[in-house]
């Protein structure tokens, strides 16, 4: 029984933002249609600030913004989309483009170690792969041992990127795109609206860090058996 209310538990803590977030952002989708798309506000905002180079385009992976190409991708529904939702998730993108606009050392933070997670992933996986071969070969059991420290330093790696991006994305929620729609992007009657969506995006990725938290936790309770 306690079992069950342990799973349960974090079953909740762990899908109930996303579920959540995906309700608040289909309410805020039925308003009524804003002056502009979200595409169109980044644009727009790119030059009020004179961010000079900025692309904006479709993507299927999720909005976000990336640092490298100076690319904000937007879903197709927040490209073209002029509710409430897509103008305030346009807003939090422009939000990192901001930090980076900048130099903020909380995105610079964030980029470099999730690169160093993407090396260390890419050297684990090419490690999967020979480990066998190097155990026939050596007959060491040293092998293991490296192949699960690839491993644990590949988990530390994401939980410390999971824990840098908290207060990246506050920031680029409540200090940079709630103050910007503020200023007359949307009507004052929805920015108590623009807010919740900022809000129950933020606790995605609370949910997020959550899940990695717990990830290490199960393996550190593993090795003590």
């Amino acid at each position: 029984m306690h079992i069950f209310i342990v799973v349960l538990v974090v079953a909740l803590l762990l899908y109930a933002p996303q579920w959540w977030a995906k309700q608040t952002f289909n309410r805020y989708r039925q308003g009524s249609p804003l002056d502009g798309t979200g595409a169109e506000l980044i644009h727009h905002l790119a030059e009020h600030y004179g961010v000079k180079s900025l692309q904006v385009k479709v993507t299927d992976l999720g909005d976000h913004y990336d640092p490298a190409s100076r690319t904000v991708g937007l879903q197709q529904e927040h490209y073209d989309g002029v509710d409430l939702t897509s103008i305030t998730i346009a807003a939090h993108e422009f939000g990192h483009v901001l930090q980076h606009h900048n130099n903020e050392w909380g995105l610079r933070l964030r980029t470099r170690l999730a690169k160093l997670t993407y090396l260390i992933e890419k050297v684990g996986s090419l490690f999967f792969i020979l480990a066998p071969i190097l155990a026939l070969i050596t007959r060491a059991p040293s092998g293991g041992l490296l192949m699960f420290g690839i491993a644990l330093a590949s988990m530390l790696l994401a939980t410390l990127v999971h824990m840098v991006t908290l207060p990246v994305e506050f920031d680029a929620s409540f200090n940079k795109a709630l103050p910007i729609l503020e200023r007359g992007y949307i009507p004052a009657g929805q920015i108590a609206g623009a807010r919740k969506i900022l809000r129950a995006a933020a606790l995605t990725y609370v949910s997020a860090s959550l899940a990695s938290l717990l990830n290490i936790a199960r393996w550190f309770a593993l090795l003590k058996r």
